[in-house]
């Protein structure tokens, strides 16, 4: 016999009364209902299915409370629309799309958007449900709006104002649709309202500062942006060396011999889908890197602190991308990245010294791709006048895995 589909229902803060017909069948039909308490605490007494909260933590335990319903017609509550950050999807990836039926409730974007007469496909949206405030910096961008879910409003209004943005009139919106929804309003810098309800939506329109660096998703921050002791890709040759890594959407780099982590930041500022694994011997470097992925707004960058490519054996891939920009003269090192690649992969390592240089040729003639030698020169005080200082050339080569 078949198994019954799990029918998953959004449900907003407006509860039975904003449900639609088939919602409310559902629901009413159901032998079990999961969710959390608030939203159980949404049904009216006619749904007479058993009610039984989240355990948690809760994505480990789904698979045994699933199996403990086998055969009963099970409905899940969920907030607003449940494949929008919500366990529709997780449920999807359990289930499968054939065990699951999904009817939504417009998600808390979309009601925010509607409040506040934003076009939401405009709007970046940026949840902070399971991930720090940290995570809010590549959304900061001059004049852009943005919609925060599952925010402090405090820390977000301090992040802000750390940035240069105090200026950002900020909005929040409490039980978007239900009969207690409150709008307030006030600027980051001078926030003035005490923490009120936590089912909010934290909206920002974005207004930089005078002095507010400006720190875009697109690869070559300024050097000023990054702690460092020196071990640091420049701008000018990291922005070519991501371009060459070619950072595409939910995919993972391993960045060897990571110095100051910087390809492996903006590697994830490229896209909020992307993984990046950061590999440094030294254990100073590593803490820096820690830091430096938080003050730049992607803490999810993995920090493993070994020495390659003995470390890299411990590492989940395959990779799509490998960078070397440490250690390449390490036995083995080109072999342990090549090995660590998906078809499709690309292979970047960088050389600024004669014998590193001599290794990427070799490895260049044994598996093709390409070299390029970059030489860059800054402008600098030479006496009364200006000159050009040159930094030391770098020699980048790139394959793709077949």
């Amino acid at each position: 016999m078949l198994e019954p589909p799990v029918t998953v229902v959004g449900v907003g803060a407006d509860g039975w009364a904003g449900l639609g017909d088939a919602a409310r069948a559902a629901l009413t039909a159901a032998d079990v209902v999961l969710g959390a308490p608030r939203q159980l605490g949404l049904l009216p007494a006619a749904v007479g299915a058993r009610r039984e909260a989240w355990p948690s933590p809760l994505v480990p335990a789904l698979p045994g409370v699933l199996a403990a319903h086998r055969g009963r017609a099970v409905c899940v509550l969920a907030s607003g629309d449940p494949m929008w950050h919500g366990i529709g999807a997780t449920l999807a990836g359990l289930l499968g799309p054939d065990r699951l039926r999904v009817l939504p409730h417009p998600s808390s974007a979309s009601l925010a958007a509607a409040r506040l007469g934003w076009r939401l496909d405009d709007t970046e949206v940026v949840s902070l449900v399971t991930a720090p405030v940290a995570a809010l910096h590549p959304a900061v961008q001059p004049g852009r709006r943005v919609l925060v879910l599952g925010a402090d409003v405090a820390q977000v209004a301090a992040l802000l104002t750390a940035r240069g943005y105090g200026d950002s009139p900020v909005t929040v919106l409490e039980q978007l649709g239900g009969p207690a929804e409150r709008v307030l309003t006030g600027t980051a810098a001078a926030w003035p309202h005490p923490p009120g309800d936590p089912l909010r939506v934290v909206a920002v329109r974005c207004v930089a500062g005078p002095d507010a660096p400006l720190l875009p998703t697109t690869p070559g921050l300024p050097d000023d942006a990054y702690d460092s002791d020196g071990q640091l890709t420049k701008r000018e040759v990291r922005a070519v060396t991501l371009a060459r890594l070619a950072p595409a959407a939910g995919q993972l780099l391993w960045d060897v011999g990571a110095g100051s982590g910087s390809i492996a930041i903006e590697w994830l500022r490229a896209h909020p889908a992307n993984r990046a694994v950061a590999v440094e011997p030294d254990p100073v470097r590593a803490a820096r890197i820690g830091a430096n992925a938080e003050a730049l707004g992607v803490p999810r960058l993995t920090v493993v602190t070994g020495r390659a490519p003995q470390a890299l054996a411990e590492l989940a891939g395959p990779a799509d991308a490998v960078f070397v920009g440490g250690g390449v003269t390490a036995p083995g090192m080109v072999d342990a990245a090549w090995a660590a690649l998906a078809p499709g992969g690309r292979l970047v390592a960088n050389a600024v010294t004669i014998e590193s240089e001599q290794v990427l040729a070799a490895a260049h003639a044994r598996l093709g791709g390409d070299l390029t030698r970059l030489a860059v020169h800054r402008a600098a005080p030479v006496g009364g006048f200006t000159g050009w200082r040159p930094l030391m050339p770098v020699t980048i080569w790139a394959v793709t895995r077949p």
